[in-house]
C-alpha cells in the first residue's frame, strides 16, 4: 500500500487543488484543526510579499470524508485563491475576445533569471511566459501543505512528528540548542524567522529588511526533524526504495531548493570514519529503535536508505527567490531577441521560514508513504494493529540468539 498526492492550479488561477490517496479508513479528520493551521503557517514568516496579505487560506473539503472520518477513498480539497478577482482577464481560460487589452493579459516576454520562466517557454513551446511561471510559482506548494496535513494526522497516531525550524538565512547563522524542544514548531513559530536562536533573529530581521531595502532577496537553510521514527522503514534493495533518497528528491522538488544535507551530509565528507559513524549502545528502552540507541546521530537516522530508529535530521539550502525588484539582471525579450532587464513580478524578500514549512510537508508526505508501505493497512485499526505489533516483535527480539 503506498500513498500518493497530486496538486493542480496556476497562482493566480481560480484556487488550488489537493488530492491525496491512501490514507486509511477510519482517521479522525478536521480540516479547520488539521488543516488550515497548516495553510496559516506556511504563509507566516518574516520577508513575505504583499500576495499573503491578500490570501488567507482556507481549504474547502470535496471528498473522502464523511463524519469525521477518513473513507480510504482519496481525499480532494480545495483552496480558493482570492487573488482571483484581480485577475479574471489575464488568467481567464476562454479565448480573448477582439476588445481585450492586450496589456490586460498581463504577458511576460521578459523571463527571470533562476525562475522557470524561460526554459518553460521553450519547453511547452510558448510565447508568453507567463503561461510557464503561473504553475511553477511557489504558490503551488499550499496544496502540498494541505495534502501534508492529512499525512501529518495520520502519523500523528502513530508517535511520529515532524518540525521545522531556521538554520541560517543570508549570512546570519544561528546557534543551534544542545537538545531541540520537545515541541519543535511551537518554539519555532514564536519567532518571525522560525529561528531557535533569540541573538539570531534581530539581525535575521535586519537582513531582510536590508535586502529589501536594495530591492534585492535572501535564502537560506532550514532542517527539519523527524521524531518517533521506528526502525526499518524503507529499503536497501532497490535504489528508488531507499528512504534517503525519497526524502531528498521530495526536498528538493520544493521550489527554490537547491541542496539537501541527512544528518552531518557535507560536514561528514571532511572529516575521517571514526568522526562520523555513531556507535551502536544496547538500549532495550529503545523500544522503536529495537533495543539499540546510537551514541550520536551524525547518520541523520539513515543508514543505508532505512531507518535507525533515531531522529531524522533533513537540511535543505533554499536559494534567494529569483524576482528582483531594483538589482533586475539582464535578459532577452522573447519578442524580438533583443537585450532588456528581467521582468518584475510580485514577490517575496525572503520565504525561508515559509519554505521550512513546506519542507515538513514534503517530508510528511513521503515518511507516510514509508510507513503504508511496510504497515499497510485498509483501515486505522489495521495499521496501528501492524505497527504496534511490530514494536512488540522487536522489544521480543531482543539481544538474544536469532
Amino acid at each position: 500500500m503506498h500513498l500518493r498526492f497530486y496538486t493542480a492550479g496556476e497562482s493566480h488561477g481560480p484556487g488550488l487543488v489537493a488530492v491525496v490517496e491512501g490514507i486509511p479508513a477510519g482517521l479522525e479528520l478536521d480540516v479547520e484543526r488539521d488543516v488550515n493551521p497548516e495553510l496559516r503557517r506556511r504563509q507566516g514568516g518574516y520577508g513575505r510579499g504583499r500576495r499573503m496579505g491578500i490570501e488567507s487560506d482556507r481549504a474547502q473539503l470535496i471528498s473522502g470524508v464523511r463524519l469525521g472520518e477518513t473513507l480510504g477513498s482519496p481525499i480532494a480539497m480545495v483552496v480558493w485563491n482570492r487573488d482571483w478577482e484581480n485577475w479574471r482577464t489575464a488568467m481567464a481560460q476562454e479565448a480573448p475576445g477582439p476588445d481585450v487589452n492586450p496589456k490586460a493579459l498581463r504577458p511576460v516576454y521578459l523571463p527571470r533569471p533562476g525562475h522557470a520562466d524561460l526554459v518553460g517557454v521553450l519547453k511547452y513551446d510558448r510565447r508568453d511566459a507567463r503561461d510557464a511561471l503561473e504553475r511553477a510559482s511557489a504558490r503551488e506548494t499550499t496544496a502540498r501543505v494541505a495534502c501534508a496535513a492529512v499525512a501529518k494526522r495520520f502519523l500523528r497516531v502513530l508517535g511520529i512528528r515532524i518540525g521545522s525550524h531556521v538554520v541560517a538565512l543570508g549570512s546570519v547563522e544561528a546557534r543551534l540548542p544542545d537538545l531541540l524542544p520537545e515541541e519543535l514548531n511551537e518554539a519555532a513559530d514564536r519567532s518571525p524567522v522560525r529561528t531557535l536562536d533569540p541573538e539570531a533573529e534581530a539581525p535575521m530581521i535586519q537582513e531582510i529588511d536590508g535586502a529589501r531595502d536594495d530591492g534585492d532577496t535572501l535564502g537560506g537553510i532550514f532542517e527539519v526533524v523527524v521524531t518517533g521514527v521506528p526502525v526499518g522503514l524503507g529499503s536497501y534493495v532497490a535504489w528508488d526504495r531507499r528512504l534517503d533518497g525519497r526524502l531528498a528528491g521530495a526536498l528538493l522538488s520544493i521550489q527554490a531548493i537547491k541542496g539537501v544535507e541527512i544528518g552531518l551530509g557535507f560536514r561528514g565528507a571532511r572529516l575521517r570514519g571514526s568522526q562520523v559513524h555513531d556507535p551502536i549502545l544496547g538500549d532495550l528502552a529503545s523500544r522503536r529503535a529495537g533495543g539499540y540507541r546510537r551514541a550520536t546521530n551524525h547518520a541523520g537516522g539513515l543508514e543505508g536508505g532505512v531507518t535507525t530508529g533515531e531522529p531524522l535530521v533533513l537540511r535543505c539550502a533554499m536559494k534567494p527567490i529569483s524576482t528582483l525588484v531594483k538589482k533586475r539582471l539582464p535578459s532577452v525579450d522573447l519578442r524580438t531577441g533583443e537585450p532588456g532587464e528581467a521582468a518584475v513580478e510580485r514577490s517575496d524578500v525572503c520565504a525561508l521560514p515559509a519554505a521550512a514549512v513546506v519542507g515538513e510537508a514534503m517530508a510528511a508526505l513521503v515518511m507516510a508513504d514509508a510507513v503504508l508501505e511496510k504497515f499497510g493497512g485498509d483501515s486505522l485499526g489495521e495499521a496501528r494493529r501492524n505497527f504496534d505489533a511490530y514494536l512488540a516483535y522487536l522489544c521480543e527480539r531482543g539481544h538474544g540468539d536469532p
